[in-house]
């Protein structure tokens, strides 16, 4: 009897840790919320900057693949679960016409690791240079 009841304290134990192992895994993936927007522009410009470090980033590979070269300031919105909204050209210096579309395909696919308040739309520069 004393081994049942042994058993059964055990596996309620045993449910109580798996749950808990799930909700801290379920919180760990949850994107942040950023509401201000300098917290917001200056996380979005980090992931980008993330991205195109050598040899790995995303945008560096995909840039490396598609011989994308110049400088290319874009007007960037993003908006609530971090994605990107709308990719506006305001320049383009010694980069080609197909450079600075692939590059602003590639953009406007971007997702960034945070969400921001429903109804908010964040709007910021950035200037790519891929100039070696």
């Amino acid at each position: 009897m004393a081994s049942r009841h042994l058993k059964t304290i055990i596996m309620k134990k045993v449910i109580l840790l798996i749950l808990t192992i799930i909700s801290v895994s379920a919180y760990a993936g949850k994107k942040p919320l950023i509401e201000d927007y300098d917290k917001v522009v200056a996380a979005a410009k980090a992931e980008i900057e993330k991205s195109l470090q050598a040899p790995e980033g995303e945008l560096f590979l995909f840039a490396q693949a598609k011989g994308i070269s110049g400088t290319f300031s874009f007007d960037i919105t993003i908006h609530e679960k971090g994605l990107v909204a709308t990719v506006f050209v305001v320049s383009n210096e010694a980069g080609t016409i197909k450079s600075q579309n692939n590059l602003k395909d590639f953009v406007k696919a971007m997702k960034f690791n945070f969400k921001m308040p429903k109804g908010k739309d964040y709007k910021f520069n950035y200037v790519f240079n891929f100039n070696q």
